[in-house]
């Protein structure tokens, strides 16, 4: 049994938030479709050519050591021209 409203029936809801918002699954297509999202081929992510010829085993070594994130320390070893003792130089010294 489905409400109506205007003579139509309610649409599809796919969730409810306490709030009072509401998603109707036909709503949600619609939106895909007329934004070309789905016909879209995805992006792949630019890969820096510096990033690329670090050694993994160095990345990890700055990451856990000073327990910053994996692009941070990236920059870092891009930075001191991927050399991992200049990179621990800079982080502890920082110059």
């Amino acid at each position: 049994m489905s409400l109506t409203t205007n003579g139509r029936p309610a649409p599809e809801v796919i969730v409810n938030y306490a709030d009072g918002f509401a998603y109707s699954k036909g709503k949600m297509e619609d939106a895909f479709r007329e934004g070309g999202v789905l016909d879209k081929a995805p992006v792949k992510p630019h890969k820096n050519p510096a990033i690329a010829s670090l050694k993994k085993e160095d990345i990890d070594l700055v990451m856990t050591e000073f327990e910053i994130t994996r692009p941070k320390a990236e920059k870092v070893l891009v930075e001191n021209g991927g050399d991992v003792k200049k990179a621990l130089s800079f982080l502890v010294y920082g110059a």
